[in-house]
C-alpha cells in the first residue's frame, strides 16, 4: 500500500513512478521489474477537465515503460509426470533388499557372505529409503 500523506492541488496531474523487483530472496540477482506509474487526480469535479490530459499522460508513459523484463528464468519445456520416475522407484527397491540382506556376523544364513551387509551399510540404505 502506498500513501500520498501531501495532498496539494498543485501536486494534481504529477506523475510518480514506483519500480517493482522481483528477486529470489537468497541471491539479489533481479528475476524481473515493472514500473507502476501513480498520478493524484483531483475530486470528482476537477477530474472532468483534467481526465483528457491525464489519460495522454498515462498512454505516453506506458509505452515508454517496460512491462516485465526477464532475466534469470526463460521457460522451459517440461513435461507432465503422473508419478515418481523410474530412477526413484528402483532407488526404493534396492534400499528395501539391502535391508533384508543379512548382516555380517549372522552365520545361519543361505546368502552368500559377499551379499552380507554392514550395520552402517543399513543405516546408510535406511536413510535414503526414509
Amino acid at each position: 500500500v502506498i500513501r500520498h500523506r501531501d495532498v496539494r492541488t498543485s501536486y494534481y496531474g504529477v506523475i510518480d513512478k514506483f519500480r517493482l523487483q522481483v528477486s529470489e530472496q537468497s541471491q539479489r540477482k533481479a528475476l524481473g521489474k515493472k514500473d507502476i506509474i501513480a498520478t493524484l487526480l483531483p475530486s470528482a469535479k476537477e477530474q472532468q477537465q483534467q481526465k483528457e490530459e491525464e489519460e495522454k499522460r498515462i498512454k505516453e508513459h506506458l509505452s515508454e515503460s517496460v512491462f516485465f523484463e526477464q532475466t534469470l528464468c526463460q521457460p522451459e519445456n517440461r513435461t507432465a509426470s503422473s508419478g515418481p520416475s523410474l530412477l526413484t522407484v528402483f532407488l526404493g527397491i534396492v534400499c528395501v533388499a539391502a535391508l533384508m540382506l543379512p548382516t555380517l556376523g549372522e552365520m545361519e544364513s543361505l546368502v552368500p557372505l559377499y551379499l552380507h551387509l554392514s550395520v552402517n551399510q543399513k543405516l546408510v540404505a535406511a536413510y535414503v529409503l526414509g
